[in-house]
């Protein structure tokens, strides 16, 4: 494997009720292998048609209310041209377009470079599909690099 660039995909459940699912321990394990304390960027990507990544706040709401907000924005009802699957499937095909199924994040000295209260999530609304995969891509410079002046390194409040 190169040292400037590692890839790997991870396969997970989400089940069969809509989630956003907490990726950033994922994320950090897999930097901790293919960054190895070097600067450069990671790369998400999930392969599928029905799901986004988001960077939110967790556990105080925002997951919850991230999926109020799809259900008000995309309701699972009848008006969807796409039409297979469970009622209202059609929305969620529709979801990549305002969750992108890709994200691309700073790395700091091997670690994620995320505010203090955001994390990285598999925003999935399809019942039908329950086992999702995401690509985590590292690439990744030297490791002699600029670094916050304060505070944890590659965390900003």
């Amino acid at each position: 494997m190169s040292h400037s660039f590692t890839t790997r995909v991870i396969g997970l459940t989400t089940g069969s009720e809509e989630t956003v699912t907490d990726l950033t321990q994922v994320c950090e394990g897999f930097l901790t292998e293919a960054a190895t304390g070097r600067d450069g960027l990671l790369n998400l990507f999930v392969p599928h048609a029905t799901a986004g990544l988001a960077v939110l706040e967790t556990g105080a709401g925002s997951d919850s209310d991230l999926l109020a907000t799809l259900h008000h924005l995309l309701p699972a009802d009848d008006r969807w041209q796409h039409r297979h699957g469970t009622p209202g499937h059609g929305r969620d095909h529709v979801l990549p377009a305002f969750l992108p199924p890709h994200a691309t994040l700073p790395v700091v000295a091997g670690r994620l470079a995320l505010g203090t209260w955001q994390s990285i999530c598999l925003v999935d609304t399809n019942k039908d599909n329950p086992n999702r995969q995401v690509r985590l891509s590292f690439l990744g410079g030297a490791t002699d690099s600029v670094r916050p002046a304060e505070g944890r390194p590659g965390r900003a409040d």
